[in-house]
Parts: C-alpha cells; sequence; structure tokens
C-alpha cells in the first residue's frame, strides 16, 4: 500500500472552523498527510482575528491544539525557494513554497486562481478546491469522509444547541458537491 499524499492547507481551508474539521478528520483517519507553515497558521488567526478577540483567542487556542496534534505538520520557511517562485500573487508564493519544501502533490485552496496549473507542474504541485478534493477522496472510499462529516456536524450542533441539516451546513462550508453527494446517499 503506498503512503497516503502529503497536501498543503491553505490558510483560507483552514478558517473556518466546519471545514478545517472535516478535512483533518479525514486525515486522521490516514486519507492524506496534513502540513502547512507557520505563515498560513498565522493568516488564519489574522482572519479569526477579523471577528474580535475573543476569536483571536480561540484561533490561538485552536492553533496550538493543532500543533500539538500534528507536530509534523509544520513545513519550514524557505525564503531563498519562495523568492525564485512565480505566482500571480506573490502573496501567496509561501503556499507553494511549503508544497515543494514539505514534498506535497496538492494545495488544497479556494483561490484557484492564485495557483494556475502553468506555474505549479513544473513543481509536482497541483492546486485544488476543498469541495472537489473532498470529493474525491468521497468517491475512492466513502467512509472516512462520511464520518469527518458527521463529527464536524455533531460539533457544529453542540456548539450552536440546534440542529444542522447537512446540506446547509456544508453549503455554507464551501461543500455543495459533497453535501448533495452525502444527502443522496441518505447520510443526512
Amino acid at each position: 500500500m503506498s503512503a497516503p499524499p502529503r497536501v498543503v492547507l491553505d490558510a483560507c481551508v483552514l478558517f473556518p472552523s466546519v471545514l478545517r474539521e472535516i478535512l483533518l478528520g479525514v486525515a486522521q483517519a490516514g486519507r492524506f498527510v496534513p502540513l502547512w507553515s507557520d505563515r498560513l497558521l498565522a493568516e488564519w488567526a489574522i482572519a479569526a482575528g477579523r471577528a474580535g478577540p475573543v476569536a483571536t483567542a480561540q484561533a490561538q487556542g485552536e492553533i496550538a491544539t493543532l500543533r500539538a496534534t500534528w507536530p509534523g505538520a509544520s513545513v519550514p520557511a524557505d525564503p531563498t525557494l519562495e523568492a525564485r517562485l512565480w505566482l500571480p500573487d506573490p502573496a501567496d508564493r509561501h503556499v507553494l513554497a511549503a508544497a515543494i519544501t514539505g514534498g506535497a502533490s496538492t494545495i488544497v485552496t479556494r483561490n484557484l486562481r492564485d495557483f494556475p496549473r502553468a506555474a505549479l507542474q513544473d513543481h509536482g504541485v497541483s492546486a485544488i478546491s476543498p469541495d472537489d478534493f473532498l470529493m474525491r477522496l468521497w468517491l475512492e472510499d466513502s467512509p472516512p469522509v462520511a464520518a469527518a462529516v458527521a463529527a464536524a456536524r455533531a460539533a457544529t450542533e453542540a456548539h450552536s444547541g440546534r440542529p444542522q441539516p447537512l446540506r446547509p451546513l456544508l453549503r455554507r462550508a464551501g461543500l455543495p458537491r459533497l453535501g448533495k453527494s452525502l444527502s443522496s446517499a441518505e447520510i443526512d
């Protein structure tokens, strides 16, 4: 059996929490090895912080838990490599550098236009949306994905104190195709 693929999770898929919980649940099931850099985690904290100081503190706590749970996931920065890379938005070069340094084949991101195929292919890296990534994993082996979705849904229901219908929850998390597929499979 081959080793699971190494995958960089962009900051935009680490926040919000439902998407992150699903992705990491699937990773915990052994379907892929998650990777990130300190800068990606800092970008997550900044995004969460826009909701106020409580959200910043919560994000810092979640980041500490993430580091403890996934001690090998952090990829060191390589400013020399980053400076040699080209992407339409220079602020995203650090994500590609993390993928190359970490030996990742994939970047999961919502910002696909910032990671054009031509700029990635010479490095053996591709970019994919979280919905397409999770759909591909679900089609290959549905139980780990369904279990991760169920756990994230249960956590959201416990946190909110109310039922969370599956399709709207996944739509809000940016996973409309996965939500439709799981609903059709009567997992709702």
